[in-house]
């Protein structure tokens, strides 16, 4: 039988970057404030990833009218990419796309 390739697990949490405490709504992976995530799923919701490192949000994409964040692991250097949530800071969502379009990123 075929592995779930995502599952809806709703769990708050304090975020390892900001130290800002997050509710989770089961679609959360990262804190609204930073934007910054934790290596802990192989696909959504599954716990499954032992690395466990923080991840950077390293870029910003724009998708169907949204912006998708694309995170960096600190520790293995996995990239991931991940939908905002309408209650993302805004403000942290622009300075992404400007600081990675200074970069030439």
């Amino acid at each position: 039988m075929e592995e779930k390739r995502f599952q809806r697990r709703i769990e708050d949490f304090t975020c390892g970057r900001c130290g800002k405490e997050v509710t989770g709504t089961g679609f959360t992976n990262h804190c609204p404030h930073c934007l910054w995530s934790r290596h802990v799923d192989r696909h959504p919701g599954d716990r499954r990833e032992t690395c466990g490192g923080m991840m950077r949000p390293v870029a910003m994409e724009a998708k169907g009218g949204a912006f998708v964040v694309v995170h960096r692991c600190e520790a293995c250097g996995t990239t991931r990419k991940n939908r905002t949530a309408p209650n993302d800071s805004f403000e942290t969502i622009l300075a992404i796309m400007r600081e990675f379009s200074e970069s030439g990123g």
